[in-house]
């Protein structure tokens, strides 16, 4: 029986997107007729794909107008695309709306992705955006059929939130074979890759090299605060301990990782989507064979409570990073691999994409949306 075509549309440039690229590659290499729809608001560069994927131009100056451009040009791309053997697949919220209307108007099923708590998220929050934001995910998300979403914590927030169930599919890499020597760096390599963000504990970090010796802290990503951190690095007299790699392809993120002695996700608990998440970087590092430094943050203490990957740190004052990354460095790689070497048996991709394809296989023989009472 032929697979029915899923049309996946996200508010991204789609070319550093590692989710969407292993939901997509999974769902085309099942059978699945696969296209995907972004923009080109952070740029479109070249990316190739083994399924059809456009770039929706946008012409905002202004991230907020330029959710809106979005959201109505993909509400005419999928009016266009759509018909009744679609199923669409929308991730976060800035890409629901048009998804939802579409749905509704075909009958056709949506499989939502949430990502994050978009509503909370702190980029918005007390501003009037996050007003509209929350009303839309209370207006819509309870309607929903087919939610997926990237933590347990996520899940257990929507269902409280909204009554709704999700099925959990981290975004952990795919499994990684190891048979490689493990390098004897010097100076020592601490790794941060992704956005470069407020609340990610980047600022912390590069403080923290003050107190630290023989280490290089390089900081793999690209981000809105960018400029201040360099800046930062130069107010602190710390360009021979600090090196930013800037934007890297996944496939190039990955080699870096596998160079370093420890990762770090010590994102600071800045609202409930950073408070409840478990951030990409910790499975990218658990998959390299890398320990971490950790946030206490419940996503990041569970990992911590099964397999000894890392080190939780205290608080988020520079020199109790240091100690943190200190231990980590003075432990050695090498003592942490047993513990890394199960971890990667369970964080893997292989068995989140069991999940991920059994939702689209139920939506596959169902209508859109939940009957009504």
């Amino acid at each position: 029986m032929k697979r029915r075509k899923i049309i996946t549309s996200a508010f991204s440039n789609l070319c550093t997107d590692q989710r969407i690229e292993k939901v997509c590659k999974t769902l085309h290499d099942n059978g699945y007729e696969v296209e995907l729809i972004g923009n080109d608001w952070n740029g479109a560069e070249k990316m190739t794909r083994p399924y059809p994927f456009t770039r929706i131009h946008l012409i905002s100056k202004s991230l907020k107008t330029a959710y809106f451009e979005f959201n109505w040009k993909l509400y005419r791309e999928l009016n266009k695309k759509a018909d009744q053997n679609t199923i669409l697949h929308a991730n976060d919220l800035d890409a629901l709306l048009p998804n939802y209307l579409v749905s509704r108007k075909l009958n056709i099923p949506l499989v939502f992705d949430s990502h994050e708590i978009f509503s909370e998220m702190p980029a918005i929050q007390g501003k009037m955006s996050q007003k509209l934001w929350r009303y839309l995910e209370k207006k819509i998300i309870p309607d929903i059929k087919f939610m997926i979403t990237a933590s347990e914590s996520y899940a257990k927030w929507f269902k409280n939130q909204y009554g709704i169930e999700s099925v959990v599919v981290q975004n952990s890499p795919r499994k990684l074979d190891f048979n490689r020597e493990i390098l004897q760096n010097y100076p020592k390599i601490l790794l941060y890759q992704g956005a470069i963000n407020p609340f990610r504990g980047i600022d912390k970090a590069i403080l923290a090299m003050k107190h630290l010796d023989n280490v290089i802290f390089k900081i793999a990503g690209d981000g809105p605060l960018k400029k201040e951190y360099e800046n930062l690095v130069l107010k602190e007299n710390l360009q021979h301990k600090v090196e930013f790699l800037g934007k890297l392809l996944p496939e190039d993120l990955r080699k870096v990782t596998l160079t370093a002695d420890c990762g770090m996700s010590i994102e600071e608990n800045a609202g409930e989507s950073y408070y409840y998440s478990l951030p990409n970087k910790v499975l990218d590092c658990i998959q390299a064979r890398v320990p971490v430094i950790l946030s206490d943050l419940p996503e990041m203490q569970n990992i911590k409570h099964q397999f000894e990957v890392g080190e939780i740190i205290k608080d988020h004052n520079a020199e109790n990073i240091a100690k943190s990354i200190q231990l980590v460095l003075a432990k050695g790689r090498k003592a942490y691999q047993g513990e890394l070497e199960k971890a990667t048996n369970v964080f893997c991709w292989e068995n989140e994409e069991v999940k991920l394809l059994d939702i689209f296989e139920r939506a596959s023989s169902s209508p859109g949306f939940k009957p009504k009472a």
